[in-house]
């Protein structure tokens, strides 16, 4: 009977974990992951709204993760992969109808936190938020402010584009083949003001870009022959065979155009966009061993510029890469080391990398399509590579069953009411 009565003695004095004081769940938060803390947001009403109040640990880095589609678009969700937590694959819940079929047909081609930028069949672009499903509509791709100029020929099944470009040139597209190049996304999560850029592949054709508010598309003069695209802290970095290497200032209010604020010559090798990774040979450097498949820019965690050549075997599927960094004279310098941070090469980016985030330092992470996007990592003080990770093959949730990938860098706070 003692035990009895003690125990509901302590019955009734004992909390819930509802009631912890945000004092000490302010204390635990601090010193979960990511994931953990998103576990424990979920907990219950109480623990959700301290969590407001509270950032995890590594909140102040950024933390990339890796979205996988499926190729069975229609029963299939997609997987989250966190480098924190290298043995498991998250899925995406499949929440009424799942953003619909519009977005399990749709491509990914630019990420900017929790959002996607997304191009269906019919090349209708949108931004959509993967967590709260929230969808941004984007203008016609056909409708544009400028010299270029895109028409919609049929907009069924054999869907054709024709593009007239500054001189006069006329590029006609069939289904399939009119390909936006190194698109990029910015959005403030907390007021959606946001910019998409992108261009196309046509060697005359130009760069455009739209922001909330625009029912067009608007052209940017002197971007000709684009071979890639950053854009960070309200600039647009440019790098064009022809003419070099460019910042724009994207902030100038519309009708004028975004300004030139840095123009340099920087040595481009021929080749084709970061997508297309198609083979071309630079006989002057290399002779026949190797080949440059892909010049890229990327701007450091410190706003230092970098020029990525990404360098293929002739006869093999091996990849190796060669950095420099750009100075605002237009000369380069080969560097050997990325300190302690990792490049992010689909991204345009570095970040901070150390043992809790799951990211090697002085490493390089890029993907390359073949039969499936294949995500690999290049160590460069190794000069090795290797693939990202060796996911369980004999699960259900296996890699094989994934086509297509990005990096995102998710955002796991609360907006401010």
């Amino acid at each position: 009977m003692e035990i009895e009565k003690h125990h509901d003695r302590d019955t009734s004095n004992s909390k819930s974990w509802s009631e912890l004081p945000p004092e000490l769940l302010d204390l635990v938060f601090k010193r979960l992951t990511m994931a953990d803390f998103q576990r424990a947001k979920s907990v219950c009403s109480s623990w959700l709204s301290s969590s407001r109040q509270s950032v995890p640990r590594n909140n102040n880095q950024m933390i990339p993760w890796l979205i996988l589609f499926p190729k069975d678009v229609e029963n299939n969700p997609c997987l989250l992969f966190n480098p924190e937590e290298k043995d498991k694959l998250y899925r995406t819940r499949r929440e009424e109808a799942d953003l619909g079929s519009e977005f399990a047909k749709s491509f990914c081609i630019a990420t900017c936190g929790n959002w996607l930028l997304m191009r269906d069949p019919l090349f209708t672009l949108y931004i959509v938020n993967l967590f709260t499903h929230e969808i941004i509509r984007l203008p016609p791709v056909e409708t544009q402010l400028g010299t270029m100029k895109i028409e919609r020929m049929r907009d069924d099944g054999d869907l054709e584009f024709r593009v007239t470009c500054d001189s006069g040139k006329v590029y006609k597209h069939k289904k399939g083949s009119l390909r936006l190049q190194s698109s990029l996304l910015w959005i403030d999560e907390k007021t959606r003001d946001y910019i998409v850029v992108w261009g196309l592949v046509e060697r005359h054709c130009c760069v455009v870009y739209c922001k909330n508010g625009d029912t067009s598309w608007n052209q940017i003069p002197e971007t000709l022959d684009c071979c890639d695209m950053v854009y960070k802290d309200s600039k647009l970095y440019f790098l064009s065979s022809s003419c070099g290497f460019i910042i724009f200032d994207m902030m100038i209010p519309f009708p004028f155009p975004p300004q030139v604020t840095f123009q340099c010559s920087v040595y481009v090798c021929k080749n084709r966009c970061r997508c297309s990774e198609y083979v071309e040979r630079d006989r002057c450097r290399h002779g026949y061993r190797q080949s440059v498949a892909a010049t890229t820019i990327v701007v450091t965690v410190t706003g230092q510029v970098l020029k990525v050549e990404k360098i293929s075997g002739i006869h093999s599927r091996t990849w190796s890469f060669r950095v420099y960094k750009v100075y605002s004279s237009g000369s380069v310098e080969k560097i050997d080391s990325l300190g302690d941070e990792a490049l992010l090469l689909d991204q345009g980016i570095t970040v901070l990398a150390n043992d809790t985030n799951g990211l090697v330092r002085n490493s390089i992470y890029f993907s390359y399509p073949c039969a499936d996007t294949i995500f690999c990592v290049f160590n460069l003080e190794e000069q090795k590579m290797e693939l990202l990770h060796r996911f369980d093959s004999s699960s259900s949730s296996s890699v094989d069953q994934f086509s297509r990938g990005r990096w995102f860098l998710p955002s796991f706070t609360q907006p401010s009411c």
